[in-house]
């Protein structure tokens, strides 16, 4: 038995869920130390989300524990929330300026432990005598703060010295305050920023000393005269600050503090600067951070940075593709702007009060360009993938798609990291799935969830994004209002948690969102029983008996940006009154039906399944003849498992002529595209899902590196064959498709009704274009390893199996070969 590894706790909270590698054992043996004092063996089965077995931790209090004969893991308790002292603090002023909050103590003894514990209304960074705390950026990170808001703990004891010392926090509007969206709208999460601290001290004698913010804390403007997350940060190093004031004590309203189960965002890169012109440098990669610079010039000298994702015709930074407009109304200018006033003493410009979408960044005047960083900031998610093959493109295509994701990963899952930055819902519930095959997604995704949970409005729908900076639930907008309730994108409550649960084995993504599924499925069943949509009134006044189970009468954003498709930037009132009717009553079944499921793993009683056929059969009777004239139809029909047995091949080959018709070139928009290789490689159209994924002219996945991309763009045609960009050229959705190079090019995926990849399935589906393939995943149970190489016509293949696994290797001819760990069988050809 392999010695268990990677031993995890889920969050710093007194129960703890613990995890490790690799499965396998039918027992395991657990011990634990609580600040140093053993605790009893426990014997447990599993290994995956274990319950803490021995008594709640307290604040603070640090454990150790293993299983078997592993190595000792440790972590510590948060500080909860029960157990704050400090007061709320806040500056006096409410100007934007980024505030400078001061507190001062003595120590007198030996510190054998010392723990920062903050948080914030807004976006803090916390000094002990002038020593940054910590490495994890732009905290406390984004929430829908009315409800939930995080802390962060730091061990300090490294900058703390005999006698006088200092805690000084700077405090910016960060996601609280700041500004959000296309149309730069204030965040009404509330008008006062404050932050909260409390170090812990432990002394060698036992005797421990607690330092809070209250009201003998300071407030004094800092050097950081503006800092805004998406417009930028001005540092004036020569600024006269005034003298320091007394803060404001508890002063702001703030939800209990919690600890979160997501990575933190960290810089997790640095990328050397190219200067395609004296003032404009190319970093090679779109990507989510921000710039470094170590040249200011002397002191006084003023340098402006813009950044951006594109260039003109003429070299130059562009970002009017960027620009938010209404119809009938002016743009919005984008603008992504960082400015720095030198002191002239040698000083560096880091604005991390800020956050911009880049590949480019133009100076306003030259710069020495090794004094240019790049700083990549995202949050530190765990790579759990490795893929490439024999195909270079699909290799830069696969790199180009986790690049695009990374960069929209900043502690939320967002649409892009330049013109809106937000959470929104149909993005994740498409990518998601491909998200946790690239990376260990389980507590970014249920960090997000929570949000999603505390925006869902009083009658179960779920907002477009979050978290939801408007606050629609608590503040009335008759506009996002009519907006609100879209299938695709409201069906995330339903659709991520499973796919976590799927994944990790993780129950508790399930059980935590439980409520939330059901109103919004009761939300849109109550929509499909009791809203028509005006086609249908005009075709009959007395609705046809299938027409309860139709989703057609409310708000839906549809498929979206098809190709070609403008949405309402085109023929706004055509675009409105579309019917949607096919989209929405396909993710209500796919909606019920996981339902079902998962009210059978909770243990639940439910009619979800019987109402999912109810639901099947009348998207069958309106749309099955009738309603499938797009690519996207086609694919929603075939992936959902909405088409009888005996009509899949026809709609496949349906499917495969509207690609031909268009020249082998996707017709799918935002909500289909994901699904499209898998349906036309499950329905025996490999050669079709090959053809498209190598074509080269667009719409297409390489038209868009040919063109230029580094990360996926918004539209098909991001980037027109003139040069000009249009839309964001960081929107990862679409790059949801490599999803296919590991599930089929690869082979690899989960076996039907495995949970935490305990079965798996190894079906490579090759192509003479290929020619070979290899690739890891990281799964729950261990490393899973696959390669294959097509040789004079014969296919080789080579899989290895973690403990706790079983696998089956799936040959083109059908064969099936089945392989344990530790055993290769011998039909199984090693390569």
């Amino acid at each position: 038995m392999t010695t268990p590894y990677d031993l995890r706790v889920d969050a710093p909270v007194a129960r703890p869920r613990l995890s490790w590698k690799p499965g396998g054992a039918a027992a395991w043996r657990l011990e634990a130390r609580i600040e140093g004092a053993a605790q009893p063996p426990v014997t447990v089965d599993g290994h995956l989300f274990v319950d803490w077995p021995w008594r709640p931790l307290t604040s603070g209090e640090q454990a150790e524990w293993r299983v078997g004969d592993s190595a000792w893991s440790t972590f510590e308790a948060g500080l909860f929330d029960a157990d704050w002292t400090a007061s709320w603090i806040s500056p006096p002023s409410s100007d934007g300026q980024v505030e400078r909050l001061r507190g001062e103590f003595d120590v007198h003894g030996d510190v054998v432990r010392a723990r920062l514990y903050a948080t914030a209304l807004g976006v803090y960074e916390a000094f002990v005598n002038g020593e940054r705390a910590g490495d994890a950026e732009l905290t406390p990170g984004s929430t829908s703060y009315a409800d939930t808001l995080y802390a962060q703990a730091t061990d300090v004891i490294g900058a703390l010295r005999p006698g006088a010392n200092a805690i000084e926090v700077l405090l910016s509007d960060g996601w609280y305050r700041g500004l959000s969206g296309a149309w730069r709208k204030r965040a009404a999460w509330g008008p006062l920023t404050a932050a909260r601290v409390e170090l812990h001290l432990r002394f060698a004698d036992g005797t421990t000393q607690v330092v809070r913010s209250d009201a003998t804390w300071t407030s004094q403007p800092s050097a950081i005269v503006a800092a805004d997350l998406m417009n930028g940060q001005t540092t004036d190093f020569t600024a006269v600050t005034p003298y320091p004031s007394k803060v404001l004590t508890d002063a702001v309203t703030a939800p209990p503090i919690d600890w979160s189960p997501a990575p933190p965002v960290r810089v997790v890169e640095e990328r050397r600067a190219h200067f395609v012109s004296p003032l404009v440098a190319d970093f090679g990669q779109n990507a989510s951070g921000w710039i470094t610079l170590s040249d200011l010039g002397p002191a006084g000298t003023r340098t402006v940075i813009d950044y951006g994702e594109h260039l003109d015709a003429h070299g130059d930074l562009t970002t009017s593709h960027l620009d938010s407009a209404k119809p009938g109304q002016a743009p919005i200018p984008f603008v992504q702007r960082d400015e720095v006033v030198s002191a002239g003493d040698g000083g560096v410009f880091e604005p991390r009060h800020t956050v911009h979408g880049f590949r480019y960044a133009r100076f306003s005047r030259p710069v020495d360009p090794d004094a240019v960083v790049m700083r990549v900031v995202h949050t530190d998610l765990r790579p759990t993938a490795t893929f490439t093959c024999g195909n270079d493109d699909l290799n830069r295509l696969h790199a180009v798609a986790g690049w695009s994701f990374r960069g929209n990963a900043v502690d939320v899952p967002t649409d892009c990291p330049t013109r809106e930055r937000l959470g929104w819902t149909g993005d994740y519930q498409v990518f998601a799935p491909t998200a946790a095959r690239l990376y260990d997604v389980d507590g970014f995704s249920r960090k997000w969830l929570r949000s999603v949970r505390d925006d869902q409005l009083a009658d179960g729908r779920v907002t477009n994004v979050s978290p939801d900076h408007a606050r629609l639930k608590a503040i009335p907008n008759p506009e996002a209002d009519h907006i609100t309730g879209s299938a695709g994108w409201g069906d995330a409550i339903v659709t991520v948690p499973w796919t976590l649960y799927q994944t990790y084995g993780d129950r508790a993504a399930l059980a935590e969102n439980w409520d939330a599924m059901t109103r919004w499925v009761d939300f849109a069943l109550a929509a499909a029983r009791d809203k028509r949509h005006p086609s249908r009134v005009e075709r009959s006044a007395t609705p046809q008996p299938h027409e309860r189970f139709l989703w057609d009468g409310t708000f839906h954003w549809g498929e979206w940006l098809e190709p070609g498709d403008r949405g309402p930037a085109g023929d706004p009132m055509a675009w409105f009154m579309a019917d949607k009717g096919e989209v929405g009553t396909a993710y209500l079944f796919r909606s019920v039906r996981t339902l079902a499921a998962i009210a059978e793993v909770l243990g639940r009683p439910s009619t979800y399944a019987a109402l999912a056929e109810d639901i099947r059969a009348a998207w069958q009777t309106e749309f099955l003849d009738t309603g499938l004239r797009t690519q996207a139809n086609c694919v929603r029909a075939l992936a959902f498992g909405l088409v009888p047995p005996d009509r899949r091949d026809a709609i496949a080959e349906r499917l495969v002529t509207l690609i031909r018709d268009a020249g082998t070139h996707v017709g799918t928009g935002f909500l289909s595209t994901a699904d499209l290789l898998p349906v036309l490689a499950d329905t025996g159209h490999a050669d079709v899902a090959y053809d498209l994924l190598l074509q080269r002219t667009s719409p297409s996945w390489l038209g868009m590196l040919d063109r230029g991309a580094t990360t996926v763009w918004e539209d098909w045609d991001g980037v027109a064959a003139d040069g000009t960009a249009t839309g964001s050229l960081n929107h990862y959705s679409k790059g949801a498709a490599v999803r296919f190079l590991h599930t089929h090019v690869l082979g690899l995926r989960q076996a039907p009704g495995s949970v935490a990849w305990e079965s798996f399935v190894v079906a490579p589906v090759p192509d003479e274009r290929i020619g070979w393939a290899r690739g890891t995943f990281d799964s729950p149970q261990g490393l899973i390893s696959v390669r294959w190489r097509l040789d004079d016509g014969d296919l080789l293949i080579a899989v290895e199996v973690p403990p706790g696994a079983t696998a089956e290797v799936v040959y083109p001819d059908g064969r099936r070969v089945s392989v344990v760990h530790g055993l290769a069988d011998q039909d199984v050809l090693q390569v």
